[in-house]
């Protein structure tokens, strides 16, 4: 047996605190009250006891809010703070770069130590890869007390190696004549201090040597190797040891790696003069080709984002979206060209291979891209004018009045939708009379329709009804029902038979009582 039961009110929850998976808010039609009872309590002990179920204490807890609304200005200001603060931290790296670095002098106090002598230092190398060539500004020193002139020590840092004290002729790669002549009593004289001047055009030279460039196309992995032979003699034709050859290992866009060995050549006569060879290893800077390759990758990324303004331009209707996909197209395709020129020292446009798998396929594909996106701008523009021109058309068909679509003309019968207008006039006796404005169909032929011979013997019969066929034609009135008998025996049989047939007519519906307008 089935009992029902209401659920008394101390054992009610309120709404707001109910546990969302609580089964006492399914009331069982198979339980007693008391194991309804028992079952709310073992779910809900709480609220069985008249309290409340207790939050979660995660909720319970507050949650702290750390998030600071910050206004447009403040965002501003804080971005043009990090931006000073950054460019002066990039800044102090100038500082101390006029500092030499400390090789130059230990190689030169070395030389002092061990086979004081002669000295040739290279203080700048310029290469040109376009030449290509090598220009060597030469410095001439000497190193040991017994070489130095007085007076012009502490060249490079180092306080045993100055300017030699000797008369000297340099001759390059055994030219015929000196690439430079040095005399020791042209130098000047500080007038104050005592100490020797160092005039550049007195003391350094310049040598040019052609490149090794059989790597040029690797750029920014191209490497170039130079070897070159120096001699030194005297005004008396007497050879002078050279000792060391050196030049700078960094420059701008190089790195320069020495080697010099000591070597001699035979003169036709048998005399042997002592010579100095170096070895030059030219090559890119991890800084160079770090920013020639990231040049490169961008330029690729832009060129393959003029194919998805393709993709995109195909899908997006409307002209708007198109002229931002093409202007931004025609912007990469003017950026990459200063991409390439801003790779540093890179070469002209000679097919090297960065150009063969990047700047020469990146033009082609972007221009290729523009020129679609002009395409379809163009096929855009003429759907455009078509569309115009079609709706021009169809305004100027609303304007103006359609023509009958089919050749015959429509002809009114004495139906409700028919084209006829009948205009009638109530006399004294009542009577209606119509008058047709419509054309009449012409006469019936032997290619005549049905419906064009049916339209004709209408429109014959109501100009019969009418009286139009009297002449002189007259109006004839009639009235829509007979009044009485004594009218119509008064009136001609003619009009009485005119007048049952047009009331058969209008019982009928062909002619609708509507089209016969009474005037009181």
């Amino acid at each position: 047996m089935t009992l029902r039961f209401n659920m008394p009110s101390s054992f009610r929850v309120p709404a707001l605190h109910r546990s969302r998976r609580s089964t006492h808010r399914l009331r069982s039609f198979h339980l007693s009250p008391t194991e309804a009872a028992t079952s709310f309590k073992r779910v809900d002990p709480q609220a069985s006891m008249g309290g409340t179920n207790p939050l979660p204490p995660e909720r319970t807890k507050l949650q702290p809010n750390f998030v600071v609304p910050l206004s447009g200005s403040t965002i501003v200001t804080l971005a043009i703070i990090a931006s000073i603060f950054f460019v002066i931290s990039v800044s102090l790296a100038f500082l101390g770069a006029h500092i030499e670095d400390p090789y130059y002098k230990d190689s030169l106090d070395k030389v002092a130590e061990t086979s004081p002598g002669i000295v040739l230092f290279g203080e700048s190398v310029d290469v040109d890869v376009d030449e290509p060539s090598i220009t060597i500004r030469w410095s001439i020193l000497a190193c040991g007390q017994d070489f130095v002139l007085p007076e012009s020590t502490g060249v490079h840092g180092s306080n045993v190696c100055g300017l030699p004290s000797s008369t000297l002729k340099i001759f390059v790669d055994n030219a015929d004549e000196p690439a430079a002549i040095y005399d020791p009593s042209t130098i000047p004289v500080h007038k104050e201090t005592g100490h020797r001047r160092s005039i550049q055009n007195l003391v350094q030279f310049d040598s040019d040597h052609v490149l090794d460039v059989h790597n040029a196309r690797l750029y920014p992995f191209d490497s170039y190797f130079l070897t070159s032979t120096l001699r030194a003699v005297d005004f008396s034709n007497t050879s002078v040891p050279i000792q060391k050859l050196t030049t700078v290992d960094i420059m701008s866009s190089f790195d320069i790696g020495t080697a010099d060995v000591e070597s001699f050549s035979n003169a036709t006569d048998g005399t042997i003069h002592p010579s100095r060879d170096i070895d030059i290893h030219v090559g890119r800077p991890g800084s160079a080709r770090f920013f020639a390759l990231f040049l490169f990758a961008i330029s690729w990324v832009l060129t393959h984002i003029t194919v998805g303004h393709v993709i995109l331009a195909r899908r997006v209707s409307g002209m708007k979206p198109l002229f931002k996909h093409l202007i931004s197209s025609g912007a990469i395709l003017v950026l990459l060209p200063q991409l390439r020129n801003s790779m540093p020292d890179a070469p002209g446009l000679d097919g090297v291979l960065i150009d063969t798998i990047g700047y020469f396929p990146q033009m082609i594909i972007t221009s290729i891209a523009v020129v679609i996106l002009l395409l379809i701008l163009a096929v855009r523009e003429f759907d455009i004018i078509g569309i115009q021109a079609e709706t021009r058309q169809k305004q100027l068909a609303r304007t103006l009045p359609s023509p009958s679509p089919s050749p015959a003309p429509s002809y009114s019968t004495p139906s409700r939708n028919s084209m006829r207008r009948f205009t009638g006039t109530k006399d004294s006796d009542s009577t209606c009379s119509f008058v047709n404005h419509s054309r009449p169909p012409p006469s019936p032929s032997r290619n005549s329709t049905p419906d064009e011979i049916e339209k004709w013997e209408k429109d014959r019969m109501a100009k019969y009804l009418t009286g139009q066929f009297v002449f002189p034609p007259i109006q004839r009135t009639f009235a829509h029902r007979p009044q009485a008998s004594s009218q119509a025996t008064a009136k001609p049989s003619m009009f009485h038979r005119r007048l049952n047939t047009m009331t058969r007519l209008m019982e009928a519906g062909q002619v609708p009582r509507s089209h016969c307008l009474h005037e009181d």
